[in-house]
């Protein structure tokens, strides 16, 4: 049992160790590592001036909010992560910041476009309009073909088969304003409401067109009061102070466990050393963009993390100054910390998810990292620490309890 245990704990030393190499690279790659924010890597500032329309009508404040709701569908419907859409009611302007983007030209054209869809007969009258139009979708059809998949309203199908039944075989125009998006021929009569328009060389294009279609007209015309490029507010140099503020902190931690809790600080560290990777991953995989908020609900996770792994010790430390073995009392201490552990982080989840949902996007990082970090933090204390443990308790249970933080007296 006892090589057992030492070869199992090998093993994860190894796993950990080879993951925290190989995730280096990965993670910090400038173009495909974990996307940093405006503040930090810089992007976009647009700001769209609402124009009244020609019959003079006052834009409203609903007219304004219902521009900032479909421009923050379009940006995040262009795979954007963690846009930051405002609205200045008094100026009648929505002010866009989006970080990271490759083409900013082409987002400008998709976000101000006031998209007002027709369908066309090859006569160009209008037949059906885009309030009609249920949902439309970019996808990989048949023989690898890239399509658009568009489904109606119950009076839009109507309308669409009494249209695609007439012209069999010519070509119906879809427009966006004055201008043609696709001109798709009808194969064959369409009575369902659902239709596949094809003809599209690449998903991109067809992505595009599908973003377009289904958000929506903006209630009112929209120009570009102003677009700049906008450098990291923070800089190279801030960034690189910040990243090494954060080594010298985790390091401390690192010591102070050690010193204090002994052989189970060595665990803790290397719990956290897995804490790191695992959270660094779940926000590359999720394509969470790291701003400085971010970064700071990232160091308040780690200080939670360490916080849980406190608790359980202290737990531990009550039960061997009991007299209890070491078996009993890593048993014991996990189980009595057990409930303090998920209460202080439940309690502090509750507060991120209420950020989350009720604040501004640019807190919205900072709850995001948090949230995530609680969780993992909970899998690494509760988990992964007590499976180390128990593993080295297994390789010497009659160890000095010196080791764990604890002087017998004799």
């Amino acid at each position: 049992m006892k090589r057992v245990n030492i070869v199992k704990l090998a093993v994860l030393v190894l796993l950990v160790a080879v993951a925290a190499v190989f995730s280096f690279q990965p993670l910090t790659d400038p173009q495909k590592g974990i996307p940093l924010g405006l503040d930090l890597r810089g992007g976009v500032h647009m700001v769209l001036q609402a124009e009244p329309g020609k019959d003079g009508k006052e834009i409203s404040k609903d007219d304004m909010d219902t521009a900032k709701a479909i421009i923050s569908k379009r940006v995040n419907e262009l795979g954007i992560s963690e846009p930051v859409v405002q609205t200045d009611y008094d100026k009648k302007r929505v002010i866009v910041d989006i970080a990271g983007i490759q083409d900013p030209d082409k987002a400008v054209d998709i976000i101000k476009t006031t998209a007002k869809l027709t369908f066309r007969d090859p006569q160009g009258n209008v037949v059906l309009e885009g309030d009609q139009l249920k949902d439309a979708r970019a996808d990989t059809g048949q023989g690898g073909r890239f399509v658009v998949n568009i489904s109606f309203s119950p009076e839009g199908a109507r309308k669409f088969a009494d249209l695609t039944s007439k012209y069999v075989g010519q070509r119906i125009g879809i427009y966006l304003d004055e201008e043609i998006l696709t001109n798709p021929t009808v194969q064959t009569i369409i009575s369902d409401g659902h239709a596949e328009i094809t003809g599209y060389s690449t998903l991109e294009e067809a992505a595009n067109d599908a973003v377009l279609m289904r958000s929506g007209s903006l209630p009112v015309s929209m120009s570009i009061a102003e677009k700049r490029h906008v450098g990291a507010s923070l800089g190279v140099d801030s960034l690189q102070k910040s990243i090494r503020a954060g080594i010298f902190g985790i390091a401390f931690i690192f010591l102070f466990m050690v010193a204090f809790y002994r052989l189970p600080g060595f665990i803790a560290d290397f719990s956290l050393i897995a804490y790191i990777l695992i959270v660094l991953w779940i926000l590359k995989l999720f394509g969470a963009v790291l701003t400085l908020p971010g970064i700071a609900g990232l160091i308040l996770s780690i200080g939670m993390a360490v916080d849980s792994n406190i608790i359980i010790y202290e737990r531990i430390k009550e039960e061997l100054r009991l007299g209890k073995s070491l078996r009993a009392a890593v048993e014991s201490g996990f189980s009595r910390a057990f409930a303090t552990v998920i209460d202080a982080q439940v309690t502090t989840l509750i507060a991120a998810v209420t950020l989350y949902f009720l604040t501004a996007a640019s807190v919205k990082g900072f709850a995001l990292t948090l949230g995530i970090g609680i969780l993992v933090s909970l899998f690494t204390a509760i988990t992964f620490t007590r499976f180390v443990l128990r593993l080295l308790v297994g390789i010497s249970p009659k160890m000095n309890t010196f080791w764990y933080g604890v002087r017998r007296e004799v």
